[in-house]
């Protein structure tokens, strides 16, 4: 079993520090070694308590480790690092970086560890905007430090501009980004993922839909843009954040998913149907809301379009790939499903099995290729399911 990869997340004391929590938990249910590193200050924000626990990991603050868990602290922990990641990066770190300081544990593990660094920086709008800062983070970007950039919005102090921390899903997906390296294999391909749930109003405030969280679909698209891919997300409702790089069309019913998937199907090689598309829509739609009375209320459904299947009948040289949430007779229906639609590739998920299916950030699945093989792959992150989805991929070119 190969050894898990080590993250060293090093946090500074900014406002921001509390949202790193999100980070360190979902980086140790995805499987990494998380060690966190703290300064003085980030202790006033957010608890090493909080953090020891979230990391299964002893929570490192002073320079002078008592406990023997390293053999010379900031040697140690910069040796293991596969990454060190500092979020929030204040000014102040930025610029003792810069400069070489090393005058607390972390400043000298930034010095000692030859693992790659990633910096989320987050600070008041005018500190980022300093010449002195942005020297800071030109003269860092030259060293081979990768900064992300700080995104916009109301900041603690009261100020509206750029400088706060980036999403975490964004700092996630930089992790997985550097620690995979992956080659650019995709380049001169253009990709169309669907993703999330669609929702089917009955009325101006009801509506249907499902479970999904569109995780699984913005995973693929965040993992195909890396590695080179145009990519074109059309998205059900989700309050995920578009990936770096990727051609965002936002959706809400099937028909407008249908419509838009048709619209772009003859610029694209490849499409793979990750949203969980509403089967069903109420055939007859109330411009005011419904009232409620002593008596049942029955909503007659009329089919929606079959957005693969209308694709399978038109393709020509594109890819199809598809997914089936089943909760019984899982390889049998998604058979079925695979020649029904003319797909070149199926991905299965059991909704029955731990660790499976909807909102969660793993993913267990079979392969389903046309030829008649099976892959079935172990409980994984969906950042990296979607790798191996698009492995599987470049096999059918």
């Amino acid at each position: 079993m190969n050894k898990p990869k080590t993250v060293v997340v090093g946090i500074t004391g900014g406002i921001a520090a509390y949202k790193i929590a999100e980070l360190v938990s979902r980086l140790y249910k995805n499987g990494f070694n998380v060690q966190v590193v703290m300064t003085k200050h980030a202790t006033r924000f957010i608890t090493p308590l909080t953090l020891r626990t979230l990391s299964n990991n002893p929570v490192l603050v002073d320079m002078f480790d008592e406990s023997g868990t390293h053999r010379v602290q900031h040697i140690g922990v910069a040796e293991e690092a596969d990454i060190l990641v500092i979020a929030p990066a204040t000014a102040n770190i930025i610029a003792k970086m810069a400069c070489g300081i090393a005058d607390d544990l972390l400043s000298t593990i930034v010095l000692a560890t030859r693992a790659p660094v990633l910096l989320a920086p987050s600070m008041n709008t005018n500190m980022y905007d300093h010449p002195a800062t942005q020297d800071n983070i030109r003269k860092l970007k030259d060293r081979g430090v990768t900064i992300l950039e700080p995104a916009e919005g109301e900041l603690a102090c009261g100020v509206t501009g750029r400088g706060r921390l980036p999403e975490i899903e964004t700092i996630y997906d930089k992790i997985i980004d550097v620690l995979e390296d992956r080659p650019r294999d995709l380049v001169n391909k253009t990709i169309l993922v669907t993703a999330g749930a669609t929702q089917e109003d009955i009325d101006p405030v009801r509506f249907i839909t499902n479970h999904s969280t569109g995780k699984m679909g913005y995973a693929l698209a965040a993992a195909a843009v890396r590695r080179g891919a145009r990519v074109f997300l059309v998205s059900g409702p989700t309050y995920l954040t578009v990936p770096d790089g990727v051609e965002s069309r936002q959706v809400r019913s099937a028909r407008e998913m249908n419509d838009i998937c048709h619209e772009l199907f003859g610029q694209v090689d490849v499409v793979i149907g990750a949203a969980a598309v509403a089967d069903y829509r109420p055939l007859d739609y109330s411009d005011e809301k419904l009232k409620k009375n002593d008596n049942d209320m029955v909503i007659k459904l009329t089919r929606n379009p079959d957005i693969l299947e209308g694709l399978g009948k038109r393709k020509q040289h594109q890819i199809l790939v598809g997914f089936a949430a089943e909760t019984s007779d899982v390889i049998q229906n998604a058979r079925q499903k695979m020649q029904k639609k003319n797909l070149d590739l199926l991905v299965a998920n059991d909704l029955t099995v731990e660790g499976a299916g909807f909102a969660g950030d793993t993913n267990i699945v079979t392969l389903l290729f046309k030829d008649g093989r099976e892959e079935k792959l172990p409980l994984m992150s969906k950042l990296e399911v979607a790798g191996v989805i698009l492995d599987a991929v470049l096999e059918l070119f």
